[in-house]
């Protein structure tokens, strides 16, 4: 039998076990969007109000590709970490389960049509 203080049982992880890596995946995150936001809407404003073909041809250059690949997956990956924790806060039982599974589909099925048009663009 193990005597644990309160504070040795919720020293490290927290009471959840899992909160701290919650905490530094959406800070990792939000400060990858801080860089790639802006080189996204730079990249993408050259773009803007051409054509088809220039559009295409713009896009088939590596760094305006990669640049909004990397926007979309690290954004819907925020947003599904983001929503993570909203639901399990909010939602309770099996309905948050459910919903936690359906924000998840949605984000990364949202996140695979984006990079796929992106590579059809690319390619």
């Amino acid at each position: 039998m193990r005597y644990l203080t309160a504070r040795k049982r919720a020293e490290g992880l927290g009471s959840a076990k899992s909160g701290t890596d919650h905490h530094w995946a959406m800070t990792l995150s939000s400060v990858s969007l801080l860089i790639l936001i802006p080189l996204f809407v730079f990249t993408f404003g050259r773009a803007l109000g051409g054509g088809y073909e220039e559009v295409l041809a713009y896009y088939a250059r590596p760094f305006p590709a990669i640049v909004a690949a990397l926007t979309l997956v690290v954004g819907f990956k925020h947003f599904a970490d983001g929503a993570q924790i909203m639901i399990e806060d909010y939602v309770h039982g099996l309905t948050g389960k459910i919903t936690l599974i359906l924000v998840r589909v949605l984000s990364y099925g949202a996140a695979a049509v984006g990079v796929f048009a992106i590579a059809r663009l690319a390619l």
